[in-house]
């Protein structure tokens, strides 16, 4: 191979290691742009918005964040009733997945819930996902019943509304699943095989006279932030 060739071969790889390269970084540039573009919303925006102006509709499938990020971190917020009377709670157990050949949600709930009492009625429930900036929005649902008394949900500066389908969520949510009542079930201590778990059962029972339920929810919609 000649020395020419070879210095040619040599300047060429260079030369087209250096318009990859410069391509690669005016994309990169492109995208930081393109972030940029992307005008966060004011509370109150959000709450001037309709529904359909804030939220679309994806695959259950398509959801892209971690569940245990979701739930772990974020926490769920389940909502049940009707657009007249509604209660909101938090859950931190909580998942979903395939169930019957059918995309379903999950949370293991005390029995004494009054959201879980308005889920066993409607026959319907949302579970949503809010952004880390509405945290202290959330964490009053998780502090008080609201079986006597519908102040958490009057106090709240969230902004209820109905989904198309007429299930109650709030319009400052990134992530809305919508189901169908699925499936109820009554644990027993028979079932946990850890010790820890089983004494929660127990302890559990004797302040409600009556075990945890595993509820399951088919998911008919789901909805993000566009």
């Amino acid at each position: 191979m000649s020395k020419n060739f070879c210095k040619n071969f040599l300047i060429a790889a260079i030369c087209l290691a250096a318009v990859i390269f410069a391509g690669f970084t005016g994309n990169a540039g492109s995208s930081v742009a393109e972030q940029e573009d992307v005008i966060k919303l004011s509370r109150e925006e959000i709450k001037s918005l309709p529904f359909d102006d804030l939220f679309k509709s994806i695959d259950p499938r398509e959801i892209s964040e971690s569940v245990f990020t979701l739930v772990g971190s974020d926490y769920a917020v389940l909502t049940a009733g009707n657009p007249s009377h509604y209660n909101t709670m938090l859950a931190s157990w909580a998942g979903f997945g395939m169930l019957f050949n059918a995309p379903v949600v999950s949370t293991f709930l005390r029995s004494n819930r009054y959201t879980l009492e308005l889920m066993l009625k409607e026959q319907k429930f949302t579970m949503k996902f809010f952004d880390r900036e509405f945290r202290n929005d959330i964490m009053p649902f998780g502090m008080s019943s609201g079986r006597d008394s519908d102040e958490k949900m009057r106090n709240t500066l969230l902004t209820a509304v109905p989904t198309p389908a007429g299930n109650m969520v709030f319009k400052e949510a990134k992530l809305i699943i919508e189901c169908d009542l699925f499936q109820v079930t009554t644990v027993s201590p028979d079932d946990f095989y850890v010790e820890t778990t089983r004494q929660l059962i127990i302890d559990s029972h004797a302040e409600t006279n009556d075990y945890h339920k595993i509820v399951y929810g088919r998911i008919t919609n789901v909805w993000v932030r566009k």
